[in-house]
């Protein structure tokens, strides 16, 4: 059986209308809540955004205390430094004359005495970069000069080897050597060496003091 719209055009037209109108306001109605839920959400996030960016600053600002109190502290670190970069550069090249003495009363061959020493460091110039002294054995510090007797040449080259034996002695070396008397095989002597930064105490090689 055929269904027969009885209704007239016009009617049926308003009501397609309405049905076209009642599902787009529903439409839009439903983009809105999804608009305001969106929203909403943002607004939540927000909120926790700013609350945590609170937390920080206050956080910040307790730091900023803590570093206020303490730099007293760090300036006193920083003048103990430089203190301690002042006593190194006074020490640098350090030698113990003392252990030098025990050292030639060692090396000096029985046949021959000294009469005279002298020793000296050379002056530094300048101050290595944070106190330090450049880790070198070849570095040469100062020098050592020697006036003496000896029986025979023998014991003067004897003397020059032992002197070399040295720990921080080097460049040993003899500027005149005269017989006192024809034939008697008795010598005075004049020799030296040179000092390297071995030779020197451990806080004159920039290390502590011992």
């Amino acid at each position: 059986m055929s269904q027969v719209n009885l209704l007239p055009p016009e009617l049926r037209q308003r009501q397609v209308v309405r049905r076209t109108t009642s599902i787009v306001v529903a439409g839009g109605l439903g983009v809105l809540a999804l608009v305001g839920i969106f929203y909403f959400f943002q607004l939540q996030r927000l909120s926790d955004a700013e609350d945590e960016l609170r937390a920080q600053q206050a956080r910040n600002a307790e730091l900023q205390t803590q570093i206020a109190e303490l730099q007293p502290f760090a300036d006193l670190q920083a003048d103990l430094e430089a203190k301690q970069g002042l006593v190194r550069s006074l020490f640098l090249n350090e030698v113990s004359w003392s252990s030098v003495l025990l050292d030639v009363s060692r090396v000096i061959p029985d046949a021959s005495y000294l009469t005279n020493m002298t020793g000296q460091v050379t002056a530094l110039t300048g101050t290595p970069p944070g106190g330090a002294v450049p880790e070198t054995d070849s570095q040469l510090i100062g020098s050592i000069s020697f006036q003496g007797v000896a029986k025979e040449t023998e014991t003067i080259a004897t003397w020059l080897t032992r002197l070399e034996q040295v720990q921080g002695w080097v460049n040993a070396w003899v500027s005149s050597a005269q017989q006192d008397a024809p034939f008697s095989r008795i010598y005075s002597f004049s020799s030296g060496l040179d000092l390297t930064l071995s030779a020197a105490t451990e806080r004159g090689q920039g290390g502590a003091a011992p």
